[in-house]
């Protein structure tokens, strides 16, 4: 599929992101109760562990993702996201290509309470995947669950899917209607029209109404092609029209349609060999020579270009040129002889363990799951032969497994670098605590909260017994204070003087007058003083429970540190041994897969073995032939007993080499 969509399941799924409250709901003087949030719709990220999660996702570090997902569960770090949780662990579990626990996970959340948009994409996906997988049943029905039209690409896309699973169970007039009830928007000039008509055509194909999807195919062989994608599914529709046409003994309508096909594209080495057979019908072994010299000068390991081999020197022995087709039969028996030779050395090199090692060692980068596809081979004697085997379903999915448990066994031998830091960790945090202790125990030490709440209290009587005695003085600045007891002691000064004396009484009016000033202040400042006191030891008092709450707290956390510490040494203890227990398995399942894709590999080389063995029988049965007319002295006129060149790529080829699935896998 198109790497614009190589982020699964963010558009799929629409997890929870940051989102502002509604403040309009907010504001409403109603009380209602608030109904359950939507899964998939914007929510605000409560749980910083549910965010750190998102981050590793929006990264598309899945892996990353998945693993800190199941650790903040078991940890129960994300209550308040446990439904979004899940639905985003079944997404990773999709991307992984964990299809089964995916479609647990999904059947278990995909209800009401999950938008239909949301429920629609997350079967799409899952119906990709189990179609990738060949569980092509279980991708059926996945599409049926899908209600209404999915947005964007996503549902001319879920049209093709599901027309290529009936294609593939073989229902291919179910396909058709399927095809035929979504119309594309456009003008037929968009490529999923294009894509539309040719998977029509080649269901009606291989219906036998070559009629009805001539036209089709014929509308796709002639499309504006501005990409190769575009170009290489014009050139798939004109080879498909083309076998047709040439199985229903019209090789001069294959002909044109077959010359379309691009002369350097990766159908064209098909094309040239059907341009010769179309010829070769017609008894026009002249032209039919021009197409198959070009393919007989490209790579023997294309099975075209190896029949050519044999289609070259037919021609010349039914244009009567004995010695030449003698000739060509001869260079092919050694060609077949000295290629056989090698794909005996790459079954060697398979059976040796070297076809994974090359494939995998090649490929530099570090994507896990289901979107990685194999886009380079190394030129070694393991895989030059392995090309179309490589492209089907079947190897890649099991080259995916194969290099996901590597990938796999590389994070396990990360993690268990990381578990002697770890250790560290426990020895930094057991060193750390016995040295803080008795710089803790001396601040501690330091702080004496009975004498704190002593003081508090007095506080706390003295402001009591001043409101209640109206003691407006008593609430004074320090300033005040002092100006204050300096009346009374010039006061008590004057009354022991002589009371006659016209300066005494001077300065008595004077203190009186002094002294009704300040108590006049006291009086007009009293009642604020008295507020602002009352809220001093109110908050003296909040303050000093929270001082005490907080002693209490370093006292509980004093005699939890060191538990605490030590059930992190037992989880940390446990590590090793379980990541020494998973990557053995992971060995074994390595090698069990290894030897599942040798055996396939090995398979389809002695399929290609046995093919040139073949071509080689044919060629000395007919070099044979030609020395035996020659012993014999046979008439010119007579030809080479055979019925014609091989046409094993005719059947491979007579629909395009497949359906048009856009992208080759979905």
């Amino acid at each position: 599929m198109p790497r614009r969509r190589n982020k699964l399941l963010v558009a799929a799924l629409a997890l929870s992101v940051c989102a502002l409250p509604n403040l309009a709901a907010a504001q409403r003087k109603v009380k209602v109760e608030t109904p359950r949030p939507l899964v998939g719709t914007p929510q605000v990220v409560r749980d910083p562990h549910w965010g750190d999660v998102l981050f590793y996702f929006y990264q598309g570090d899945y892996l990353q993702a998945l693993t800190r997902l199941g650790a903040s569960e078991d940890f129960n770090r994300i209550t308040h996201h446990g439904t979004e949780a899940e639905l985003l662990k079944g997404g990773l579990y999709l991307s992984l290509g964990q299809h089964e626990e995916a479609g647990r996970i999904f059947k278990a959340l995909l209800n009401d309470n999950v938008p239909l948009d949301v429920r629609n994409r997350a079967w799409f996906y899952l119906a990709k995947v189990w179609y990738q997988r060949n569980y092509l049943d279980d991708a059926a029905t996945a599409l049926s669950s899908i209600k209404g039209a999915l947005p964007g690409d996503l549902e001319p896309e879920r049209h093709l899917l599901e027309a290529q699973v009936l294609m593939y169970l073989n229902r291919f007039d179910e396909a058709i209607r399927a095809l035929e009830r979504w119309q594309p928007v456009g003008d037929h000039g968009d490529i999923w029209s294009a894509y539309a008509r040719f998977n029509i055509g080649v269901a009606m194909v291989r219906q036998g109404k070559v009629e009805e999807a001539a036209e089709l195919l014929n509308d796709v062989g002639q499309i504006a092609a501005p990409t190769e994608e575009a170009a290489a599914l014009r050139d798939k529709a004109n080879l498909a029209l083309g076998f047709a046409w040439l199985k229903a003994n019209r090789p001069d309508d294959a002909k044109k349609v077959l010359q379309r096909v691009r002369l350097e594209g990766p159908l064209s080495n098909k094309a040239l060999l059907a341009v010769g057979w179309a010829d070769s019908a017609e008894k026009r072994y002249t032209k039919a020579l021009a197409p198959w010299m070009e393919l007989r000068d490209r790579n023997l390991l294309d099975s075209a270009v190896q029949e050519s081999y044999l289609a070259v020197p037919y021609a010349y022995a039914q244009l009567a040129a004995n010695g030449q087709a003698a000739e060509q039969y001869v260079s092919a028996v050694e060609a077949f002889s000295a290629e056989s030779t090698r794909i005996d050395e790459s079954i060697v090199a398979i059976r040796n363990g070297g076809l994974l090692a090359a494939i995998v060692d090649n490929d530099k980068a570090d994507q896990v799951g289901w979107y990685w596809q194999l886009q380079n081979l190394p030129d070694a004697p393991e895989t030059r032969y392995l090309y179309h085997l490589m492209a089907t379903h079947e190897f890649q999915e099991g080259l995916k497994n194969y290099r996901d448990l590597r990938l796999m066994q590389r994070n396990l031998a990360a993690w268990s670098q990381s578990v002697q830091a770890f250790n560290d960790m426990v020895d930094t945090r057991r060193r750390a605590f016995d040295q803080r202790q008795p710089g803790l125990q001396g601040t501690l030490d330091a702080v004496d909260l009975d004498a704190m709440e002593a003081h508090k209290n007095e506080l706390e009587s003295r402001l009591s017994v001043a409101e209640r005695d109206n003691d407006v003085a008593a609430l004074a600045t320090s300033h005040e204070q002092e100006q204050w007891a300096k009346i009374e002691q010039i006061e008590k000064q004057l009354a022991t003087a002589d009371q006659n004396d016209p300066m005494v009484q001077e300065q008595r009016e004077k203190a009186r007058l002094i002294r009704g000033t300040l108590m006049w202040n006291f009086n007009a400042s009293y009642k604020a003083r008295l507020w602002r006191a009352r809220k001093e030891v109110r908050e003296l008092d909040v303050a000093y429970k929270e001082a005490r709450r907080r002693w209490v707290l370093v006292g509980r956390a004093r005699e939890d540190y060191p538990a605490r510490t030590e059930e992190f040494a037992k989880r940390v203890a446990t590590l090793q041994p379980r990541i020494d227990g998973l990557s053995a398995r992971l060995e074994a399942t390595g090698q069990a897969q290894n030897q599942y894709l040798a055996k396939i590999a090995i398979k389809e080389l002695e399929s290609q073995k046995r093919r040139l063995a073949s071509y080689s029988l044919q060629a000395r049965f007919a070099l044979a032939s030609i020395y035996d007319k020659a012993a014999t002295g046979a008439k010119d006129e007579e030809k080479v007993p055979t019925d014609g060149p091989p046409r094993d790529n005719q059947r491979d080829a007579q629909t395009g080499g497949g359906s048009g699935d856009k992208g080759g896998t979905p």
